[in-house]
């Protein structure tokens, strides 16, 4: 999650890239870097990985994590709508960020 003041431009994902590279592994590196609004997070701080990883993979957005174990539930509404953009082709460019839970 960048700043507010902060896009993502094809050179900040090369600097990205390049520092997991070289703090990590080559095999660290991902394949695709995306900016988002924010990570979905459990009441106690913790990442929410695997809900994330449920909606990329096809599972509807209700099956994945209830929002009252969850400190930000609006959060998964940008992932469900990237994972139907990506499941329907649509290029990045255009997807519908507005989802909501």
């Amino acid at each position: 999650v960048l700043r507010p003041d902060i896009e993502l431009t094809p050179g900040l994902t090369a600097t990205i890239r390049d520092r997991i590279k070289v703090a990590l592994s080559a095999r660290h590196v991902p394949n695709e870097v995306f900016q988002v609004t924010a990570i979905p997070r459990t009441l106690s701080g913790k990442k929410m990985e695997l809900p994330i990883k449920k909606l990329l993979l096809g599972q509807p957005l209700e099956n994945v994590a209830n929002p009252d174990t969850m400190a930000n539930p609006a959060s998964l509404a940008w992932f469900a709508g990237f994972a139907r953009d990506r499941a329907d082709g649509r290029p990045v460019t255009e997807m519908s960020i507005g989802w909501t839970y």
